[in-house]
């Protein structure tokens, strides 16, 4: 079908005056409003204003431009003979080509003081419903909402080949470009009065960032999505720098990494391998933290994720080049690090910008068959007044610090989680048993000497007192946890006869 009459119409200019040129050149007639009408006719491109088409003129500071029966019939009708008919009888030309994109909400709300006022006058009515009714009319009219779409659509006009699947695709991008304006205007207006957490209905808009070379597995596909709402330093916002194409687990991996070692205020490095870390430490400084960190776990932390919460040194850089990795993350990198990292063909680097606190993102959803599991996210912290010594022995002030650090490292391990730290650095975990005296074994395994004079945390109770004797046969000397099992005193009376000292939070800390 041939393109006659477009109606061009967008807030984002980019690229419009060669596409609207590049009709005209094809003989289309252009129809335009406001400053899309003023740019083309700057740029010498033939225009035909709105009011000249609906006979009426802009009114209500332009809230009402588009609203009318020669535009909408003119998008709506059907290619029939009866459509036709009455467009001929009304005097309405046939629109077969809309571009349009809308007012600007997004980036009008995330300006720092913005007011309602300016928020709801940026909420566009006529672009949405132009965009509506032609992607409604898809098999008779083309629907441009992207601009990254004019020239392929110039070029399909050219060829004749603007045909239905072209046709389908520009009316399911127009269709979400709507569905994700309004989920926008949704979030913000629900968010005036304190954001109701769990909503009857939860709109979710995310922008698909990339297709995935597969998934967890070579036979399941995959793709990563960004949620373009989100503001602040995390995985959805890093920008890689260098190397290979990042894989579905690679992501997941440094999402854990990263959100682990920000919950550190000095320097600190984590190493994950299976979205569990096998490394980490805080320091002096970037080197000293990895150093303490891969010690940890060095045959696990081969082709594990790396992340600091601080600017990476060409020290660091080199301590990382002698081991393969697949990725790191981090605020920022100096020069000589790049270089180093960069050198590493196949290594991924990362960069996230400073730390400045959490993202605004305050939910964590997990896909169930049939389903969401939506969740605050676990960011609470401990508070020193709050915690309960339970035992006779007090830990010390150096025990207690430790108790502490070892308490936030645990949160990020898969239940079931033990970890032993001694001098701000992981030494022993065990993640992901069945039982929690199964991961209290793997964990002193692991630490071997290092078990003797450390501290052990634990993600959530002890149902026995078994856990208690696993860790002071190994020679930890203090134990965290949250405490609230029916035989805490058991678990109590077996830290006072090993003098082990034992804090309760009152706060479990799961992660299936």
């Amino acid at each position: 079908m041939a393109v006659k009459r477009a109606m061009i119409s967008v807030s984002n200019k980019t690229g419009v005056v060669e596409f609207a040129r590049g009709l005209a050149e094809l003989g289309v007639e252009i129809v335009s409003t406001g400053g899309t009408a003023k740019t083309l006719r700057e740029a010498g491109v033939p225009v035909t204003y709105i009011s000249d088409v609906t006979g009426f003129p802009e009114i209500l500071s332009g809230r009402v431009k588009t609203l009318h029966p020669n535009v909408h019939g003119g998008i709506l009708a059907l290619r029939s003979k009866e459509h036709l008919d009455q467009l001929k009888a009304h005097n309405i030309t046939p629109i077969d080509l809309v571009a349009v994109n809308l007012y600007p909400f997004r980036e009008t709300i995330a300006k720092p003081g913005v007011t309602l006022e300016d928020a709801i006058e940026n909420i566009d009515i006529g672009g949405p419903t132009m965009v509506r009714s032609a992607a409604k009319n898809h098999e008779n009219v083309l629907i441009v909402v992207n601009p990254g779409r004019y020239m392929d659509v110039l070029e399909a006009i050219c060829d004749g080949k603007a045909g239905r699947d072209l046709r389908m695709a520009l009316a399911l991008e127009a269709f979400a470009h709507t569905a994700s304006y309004d989920a926008a205007i949704t979030a913000y207006l629900e968010g005036l009065g304190g954001k109701e957490l769990f909503p009857p209905t939860m709109n979710i808009t995310v922008k698909r960032a990339q297709v995935l070379r597969y998934g967890e597995n070579p036979h399941q596909q995959a793709a990563f999505y960004r949620d373009p709402s989100i503001t602040g330093p995390c995985v959805g916002n890093a920008m890689q720098l260098s190397g290979k194409e990042l894989s579905y687990n690679n992501i997941l991996d440094l999402n854990s990494a990263f959100e682990l070692v920000r919950e550190f205020n000095e320097p600190a490095a984590v190493i994950i391998k299976h979205n569990n870390p096998c490394g980490c430490a805080c320091a002096g400084g970037p080197a000293e933290a990895y150093r303490k960190a891969l010690e940890a776990d060095p045959v696990s932390a081969y082709g594990g994720i790396t992340a600091y919460n601080c600017v990476v040194d060409a020290e660091s850089a080199s301590e990382m080049a002698k081991i393969f990795l697949e990725a790191v993350i981090a605020p920022g990198y100096d020069e000589d690090a790049l270089k180093i990292l960069k050198a590493k063909t196949n290594l991924r680097v990362l960069v996230t910008g400073d730390l400045t606190g959490q993202t605004n993102d305050r939910l964590e959803v997990r896909k169930v068959n049939g389903g969401l599991l939506v969740q605050e996210a676990d960011r609470e912290v401990l508070r020193v007044p709050e915690l309960k010594v339970v035992t006779k022995r007090q830990p010390t002030k150096e025990e207690m610090e430790e108790l502490i650090f070892a308490m936030t490292l645990v949160k990020h391990v898969k239940s079931n989680a033990i970890v032993i730290t001694r001098e701000r650095r992981l030494v022993g975990v065990g993640a992901g048993q069945m039982n929690r005296v199964g991961s209290t074994r793997i964990a002193t395994e692991q630490a071997g000497e290092k078990a003797r004079g450390a501290v052990l945390g634990s993600d959530a109770f002890f149902p026995f007192n078994d856990t208690v004797l696993e860790a002071a046969r190994a020679g930890v000397t203090a134990i965290i946890q949250p405490g609230g099992s029916i035989r805490d005193e058991e678990s109590i009376k077996a830290a006072d006869e090993n003098g082990i000292a034992m804090v309760f939070t009152g706060m479990r800390h799961f992660k299936h």
